[in-house]
């Protein structure tokens, strides 16, 4: 099993405890213990969800970028979603973290309806086994 195959793995028993956060608030968790799928990947590297997990989303961000981990784990999540990740013109590369937000907050065109969290544990799974099975992450798609 690969380190990113335990971390989404792990990620899983996380979101399976403390629940899916899925809103539009901007924020990474609830002050319930929920957690977005992001959170429960970085909960799941670290064992922590800083507070401003759940009322300072942009420090929020700045730590789930700056761990390598975590940012490996998020990306083969978002390589085995059915779309693909927003192209960040300001960065130059695909925004992975805004790809994850964006698939829970719309209705999934398979599913006719948005995501929950039995359908993330599912994807976690996926990605699990995509990183455990495949030699190299999948290339950053080109921007159009």
């Amino acid at each position: 099993m690969s380190e990113t195959g335990l971390i989404l793995r792990t990620a899983q028993q996380v979101l399976n405890n403390h629940g899916l956060l899925d809103s539009d608030l901007g924020n990474f968790a609830a002050p319930d213990g929920r957690l977005d799928i992001t959170a429960a990947i970085y909960r799941a590297v670290t064992g922590t969800t800083p507070k401003c997990f759940i009322n300072d989303p942009g420090t929020a961000r700045l730590l789930i970028e700056t761990n390598e981990a975590v940012t490996t784990a998020i990306r083969w999540v978002s390589a085995v979603l059915p779309t693909r990740p927003p192209h960040d013109p300001g960065t130059g590369i695909d925004d992975h973290i805004e790809h994850l937000a964006y698939w829970l907050l719309d209705v999934d065109h398979f599913l006719g309806r948005r995501p929950n969290t039995s359908d993330v544990i599912g994807v976690l799974s996926r990605a699990a086994d995509a990183a455990d099975n495949v030699t190299d992450m999948p290339r950053q798609r080109a921007a159009a």
